[in-house]
């Protein structure tokens, strides 16, 4: 199969046709040429989306399904076609299934059942033996079955000798921890950010103070073992400067930011949205504004969406006993263009940094190198409702809304899709 895109504006720092509007060639799964005005070839597709871009296949460092065992939340098939619509080509796929990934045998099984698709499933596997944070789990055999990297899913590890020991064993084979940033004893029971808008609300709230000192202590071991750490899912002003001081110190630190931490805030809750519900919870206007400077001055690595399914019955209940989560594959994009994100900052944490973290081959724009690329437009509306919605559950905030930033096509595997 021969596709020829026509007329795109090319967003790839490590191509020459960088910033440059070409014609772009595909043929079985390869980039066979690039230039300006390419004829047509017989039998051959042609794709033309005027003013859109073609940019390295974007890539997702959190998110998570249910299978195996939870099916009902998200399964592979649905949440690869999420993650397609949203413009990925590649995710990291969180260990809290039914059972847990936390031997080689789950590793297997995802990638068994991920074989063979647009999209590449890259395991995490647990820290710990069912995320008790009691006994380390079988990291080394996981990595040899093809787990990329190591996290607790969301959950925070308070024994301070257990994620020292983690540390060190993981340190032995190069493999990578993700933690959580939460203090379990300062966050208690709360639902939503500490703040005077939530006691308003007459909510207890979750302290700035709780990811931040869950943060320094984990700077502390990783420098201690000299061992690389990632801290996933930050959300207050005061972790970019915990995280941007320890990176200057030469601690082989990185984190990431969800997309919704940059655009949504606590005042959201007014309502009591159970849709806004999230770990960590939304902060101030202030800690967006930290964030995205986090991002431009390179102290946060990567964007992820934290994609978290959940059945309706989990949500369309009372705010306090809803469960945390947003699915987000396909709300990324919007979300970052309306935080002000421009489009080379966006290809940088959203497709090569997260590959770079976890060490995958990172896709480049350029002749003789497979075709792993996302074409999307920048100001093209859309809605996001039944009829667009790819994954199995509906909890997001952003449902029967119009948002702008499209993806319009996915090329991967020598397989590709368009929206």
């Amino acid at each position: 199969m021969s596709l020829l895109i026509k007329g795109i504006t090319i967003a790839d720092a490590s191509s020459e046709f960088n910033g440059k509007t070409c014609d772009v060639r595909v043929e079985k799964g390869t980039i066979v040429e690039i230039g300006k005005n390419l004829e047509l070839q017989k039998h051959e597709i042609v794709f033309e989306e005027n003013g859109a871009v073609l940019s390295p296949g974007f890539f997702d460092l959190n998110c998570v399904f249910g299978d195996p065992g939870l099916e009902t939340k998200e399964d592979i098939k649905t949440g690869t076609a999420a993650a397609a619509a949203g413009g990925f080509t590649g995710i990291a796929i969180m260990p809290n299934t039914k059972p847990v990934v936390h031997s080689k045998g789950e590793v297997e099984y995802i990638l068994n059942r991920a074989k063979g698709n647009l999209v590449d499933v890259h395991p995490i596997g647990a820290i710990s033996q069912n995320l008790e944070a009691k006994e380390l789990a079988e990291m080394y055999d996981m990595q040899q079955a093809g787990a990329v990297a190591f996290a607790d899913a969301g959950k925070a590890i308070a024994d301070d000798g257990f994620m020292s020991r983690a540390l060190q064993y993981a340190l032995g084979f190069n493999g990578l921890l993700f933690t959580h940033p939460e203090n379990k004893a300062l966050a208690g029971k709360a639902k939503v950010n500490e703040s005077a808008t939530t006691i308003l609300l007459g909510m207890k709230g979750i302290p700035a103070l709780a990811e931040e000192i869950q943060i320094s202590r984990d700077i502390f071991l990783a420098q201690y073992h000299n061992a690389p750490l990632h801290i996933s899912n930050i959300s207050t002003a005061g972790a970019v400067a915990l995280i941007k001081k320890a990176k200057k110190d030469g601690v082989k630190v990185t984190c990431d930011v969800a997309a919704h931490q940059l655009v949504f805030t606590e005042e959201l809750l007014n309502d009591f949205d159970s849709n806004y519900k999230v770990k960590p919870p939304l902060r101030s206007k202030a800690d967006n504004k930290a964030l995205i400077v986090g991002l431009k001055d390179g102290t946060i690595d990567a964007i992820s969406s934290q994609h978290r399914p959940e059945e309706i019955e989990f949500k369309n209940v009372e705010f306090e006993i809803a469960h945390y989560g947003i699915i987000a594959l396909q709300t990324v994009l919007p979300l970052l263009l309306q935080a002000g994100l421009d489009t080379a900052l966006i290809v940088e944490k959203l497709a090569i940094a997260p590959r770079k973290l976890l060490k995958l081959d990172v896709p480049q724009i350029k002749v003789g190198n497979n075709g792993n690329f996302t074409v999307f437009h920048p100001t093209k509306e859309w809605t996001f409702n039944n009829e667009t919605n790819k994954s199995k559950s509906a909890n997001s905030p952003l449902f029967n809304t119009i948002l702008k930033g499209k993806v319009v096509l996915i090329y991967n595997n020598g397989q590709y899709l368009t929206y």
